[in-house]
């Protein structure tokens, strides 16, 4: 064994002449311990609500969404689905349209978006299975219905799903300015209100889903589109695959990904998650002051062992190497402790969901959600690991420097 390491195991696990070292060292290990623990937990919290909102949008929000460069609308005859169609992974594909709109239920009102969407796309990516009342149908026969998110059917007071619930839609028409006539100013359209869906707070309070025939009515498009999203195998490169479409569609159409089209949503999650690492390494950082007086005091109280090694031809590096590894000892058993703590207590939160946020469906979720990653235990090990090295360093440079006068008494 390396005798630098020997002795720093010595020095670690033996009894110390005065107890307040060994209860010093405790403290700095206990506190690293926890710290670290604390680390990996929050981190896989964020990791667990990442995952969350990501599944939220992951039906409502395409793979992809090509839309138009200039202008709002493009002819969707002219766009080579075909082409994209024939790239492998892709699962579905087509035109929807999407228009602010005016919502009107008995006596009350609201504005927001209506989004049209062709039959064979809305039935393939599971917007069914945001529904929290009522039936996903957006035609059946010559019908036409509406979908509302949760936010329009609570501001509308809509509550009965029966068949009964009329939406009365209004879209402005296309090239009126001016007119004294509220009929002649918008396109209006009756549906029946087939359910309610819920997928995320932006969405639910804005939007209305229907029929593309009735939306493209409402609009006055005969076969315009205003976007066509994507939807790709798991699995898929998203990037690469994003690569392909845009060189497929030239520099008049924009491809975005889930990413791009919820970008300031995704980048606020990423810095709140390095905000909250940077203040608990902040926290560990202050823990790390316990390593730095256990290992001050240890200095002072072994200058006689110091002073033996050194007449038994020790050099300054040698001894500066005991006491250096003695706090990436500390440090080492502190991340491992504090890892294996914080794993069984996320184990136990997925497993079992010891921790709820509220009563069962006040949420979309009822337990705090974990996901623990590899990687995120890697970057904590290592970052305790360098703060431990460093707060060794500081008293180990600073009280050896006059190594060189130490005399055995």
């Amino acid at each position: 064994m390396n005798f630098s390491l020997f002795m720093a195991r010595r020095y670690l696990f033996s009894k110390k002449s005065h107890n307040l070292i060994n209860v010093i060292s405790g403290i700095s290990i206990v506190g690293m311990t926890i710290g670290t623990a604390a680390l990996i937990i929050v981190l896989s919290v964020f990791n667990g609500f990442e995952s969350v909102v990501k599944s939220l949008y992951q039906t409502f929000s395409p793979d992809l969404l090509v839309t138009v460069k200039q202008g709002k609308t493009f002819h969707y005859s002219d766009f080579p689905s075909e082409k994209i169609k024939n790239l492998s992974g892709v699962t579905a594909l087509g035109p929807v349209v999407e228009e602010d709109a005016l919502f009107r239920y008995g006596h009350k009102q609201a504005i927001g978006k209506l989004k049209g969407y062709p039959e064979n796309l809305a039935s393939k990516i599971g917007l069914d299975t945001l529904m929290q009342q009522g039936e996903f149908t957006l035609q059946s026969g010559n019908s036409d219905f509406a979908v509302l998110g949760t936010g329009v059917a609570w501001r509308l007071g809509v509550q009965a799903i029966d068949g009964t619930s009329i939406l009365d839609v209004f879209v402005p028409r296309r090239g009126t300015l001016f007119t004294n006539s509220f009929e002649n100013a918008f396109n209006t359209a009756r549906l029946p209100v087939s359910g309610v869906f819920s997928a995320q707070q932006d969405f639910d309070q804005k939007y209305v889903l229907t029929s593309l025939s009735v939306a493209r009515t409402l609009m006055d498009y005969s076969d315009e589109a205003t976007s066509v999203e994507i939807y790709l195998k798991p699995g898929t490169a998203v990037n690469e695959f994003q690569s392909k479409v845009q060189q497929i569609l030239g520099n008049n159409f924009s491809v975005r990904n889930r990413f791009q089209q919820n970008e300031s949503l995704f980048k606020i999650m990423k810095s709140e998650k390095i905000a909250v690492f940077l203040i608990l390494v902040f926290i560990l950082i202050l823990a790390s002051f316990n390593m730095i007086g256990s290992i001050s005091l240890l200095i002072v109280e072994k200058i006689k062992d110091m002073a033996i090694l050194k007449s038994m031809g020790a050099e300054k590096q040698t001894v500066k190497r005991i006491f250096l590894q003695q706090g990436i000892l500390i440090s080492f058993i502190s991340a491992i402790a504090g890892l294996l703590i914080g794993f069984i207590v996320l184990w136990l939160q997925q497993t079992f969901g010891l921790i709820r946020l509220g009563p069962e469906g006040s949420y979309v979720i009822s337990v705090y959600p974990v996901k623990m990653q590899l990687t995120d235990f890697i970057i904590v090990f290592f970052t305790v690991q360098v703060i431990g090295i460093l707060a060794s360093w500081y008293p180990v440079h600073f009280l050896l420097r006059n190594f060189s006068k130490i005399k055995l008494q």
